[in-house]
């Protein structure tokens, strides 16, 4: 069975895509998709790693935005074959999506670009699957415009994520309903734990998060029917170098996703 039937049609259980915000180095990654890959294991959860090669939406000008492309993928590259795990990674060109694709299974396009026609042409003719992150500006309805681009383009295997809208200017807020909306599009739907705890445009140029309440959105998304789960996780979130105040600490990740599996059954 190919990873997007596989993950489409498997009812008993949701899927993780799960791994630091971006490829800092090789150790940490490593140590993260291990760790990872052990809990879903025996949890019996599938299990994709994500990364992001490159940052290219930060907030400040002086942000980290990567270690370099081809070294960055190299590293995506060694942890699928190392923990023989499907991986997943976010673009923001065109040929970006030629490149990535060389190395990962699913294409991720960012919430912000989810309305880039080329783009998603591009992800597309990829023949992976593609993830599309809902835009913090779009209804869930408006999303069957963007899946269209990708299935017109002749790829039907496509992915829904919610991760929020926006609420003023430095908050957001989930509406659940997006959730079963998106998924009677007949797409798979994922719930973004992490980025939709976001509280972008802070004073200082680094989004702030409340990750406190990663495990009160991830229990509503499985109640609600999200197919998959978005987790990013670090073993030092304060130390990471993108996204930390919005990241799940990697201690917290088994004890969060037992109660999950629990919820799961009892739906």
């Amino acid at each position: 069975m190919d990873l997007y039937k596989q993950l489409h049609t498997r009812d008993d259980q949701f899927f993780l895509i799960a791994g630091p915000c971006a490829v800092e180095s090789e150790d940490t990654c490593m140590r993260i998709a291990e760790t990872v890959a052990e809990y879903c294991r025996k949890l019996n959860i599938p299990y994709i790693f994500k990364a992001s090669y490159r940052k290219a939406n930060r907030s400040s000008g002086s942000s980290f935005t990567g270690i370099g492309d081809e070294k960055a993928l190299r590293i995506i590259e060694n942890v699928s074959k190392s923990f023989d795990l499907p991986t997943t990674t976010d673009i923001h060109t065109e040929e970006e999506a030629v490149m990535a694709a060389q190395v990962v299974d699913i294409i991720q396009i960012p919430a912000f670009l989810c309305r880039q026609t080329s783009l998603l042409e591009a992800a597309a003719n990829t023949g992976k699957v593609v993830n599309i992150k809902k835009g913090q500006f779009l209804s869930a309805e408006a999303m069957r415009f963007a899946a269209g681009k990708v299935t017109n383009a002749g790829n039907q295997s496509v992915m829904l994520t919610e991760r929020g809208t926006t609420f003023g200017y430095q908050d957001l807020v989930v509406d659940f309903r997006s959730i079963p909306i998106m998924k009677s599009l007949g797409f798979p739907v994922i719930m973004d734990c992490t980025h939709s705890l976001q509280q972008p445009n802070q004073r200082s140029g680094v989004t702030g998060g409340r990750p406190a309440l990663i495990e009160t959105i991830a229990k509503a998304g499985i109640a609600t029917g999200a197919s998959g789960l978005f987790i990013e996780t670090h073993p030092n979130p304060s130390q990471a170098k993108s996204d930390g105040a919005n990241m799940l600490d990697l201690s917290l990740l088994n004890d969060l996703l037992e109660k999950l599996v629990r919820l799961k059954a009892a739906l």
